[in-house]
């Protein structure tokens, strides 16, 4: 109930001939399913550039012009959701592995609007930090988040045996930080480490708004 309400008035705010950046996850999936309705109803055209293969085809089936950042350098908007939410609206993201096209998405965007059901919103982040890793450097990045005080676990797969594989053929590191009080700064440490592409942060200055979904509704944050 909570992330439908989220989702649904992230929706309401889509307009007709809109770009819009599309994140990867279950309440983007609800809200990709609620704009399709729109778009069905009132023959809106979308384009859309997804972050991930799943989100790539959600958009499709629900009525969305499919594109890319060569086509269009600059979206009006995206929505995404998040893993956890602090209260300053720093961002822990990347559970469904595509963090890496997520971040691009995200900064290529006017307006980047996260959406969560209420469990979401914490005083301060403490989510594992997923880190997405070229696998020869597997090794040396471990060994340097760990100089960070992260300790990290290498996702496996649960449908294969093995590493899980990112959608640009790159291994993830799960990285415990314990309370993490400086979002910005220790987004900026990691991906200094040679051989890691991005990492699950996504500090506040990337984020305009969260629509927090309730029982009753839905609560808007803004930075």
């Amino acid at each position: 109930m909570e992330k439908a309400n989220s989702a649904k008035e992230a929706a309401r705010l889509i307009e007709d001939g809109m770009v819009i950046g599309i994140g990867s996850g279950s309440t983007v999936e609800i809200f990709l399913n609620e704009l399709g309705k729109r778009i069905k109803e009132e023959e809106l055209e979308i384009w859309g550039v997804p972050s991930s293969y799943q989100s790539h085809m959600l958009a499709v089936e629900n009525g969305i012009t499919v594109t890319d950042l060569i086509q269009f350098e600059e979206l009006d908007l995206c929505v995404d959701g998040a893993d956890q939410v602090d209260e300053n609206l720093n961002c822990i993201k990347g559970k469904g592995g595509a963090l890496l096209r997520e971040k691009i998405v995200a900064q290529a965007a006017e307006e980047v609007i996260i959406i969560v059901d209420s469990r979401k919103i914490v005083d301060v982040l403490d989510e594992r930090v997923p880190v997405e890793v070229f696998p020869f450097a597997y090794g040396n990045a471990v060994k340097e988040i760990k100089k960070l005080g992260g300790e990290a676990v290498l996702r496996e797969s649960d449908r294969k045996l093995g590493a899980c594989i990112t959608d640009n053929g790159n291994f993830i590191l799960d990285v415990d930080f314990g309370r993490i009080e400086d979002p910005e700064g220790l987004e900026c440490r990691i991906n200094c480490i040679a051989g890691v592409f991005e990492n699950g942060i996504f500090p506040r200055r990337l984020i305009d708004r969260v629509i927090v979904g309730t029982k009753d509704g839905v609560r808007v944050l803004r930075n």
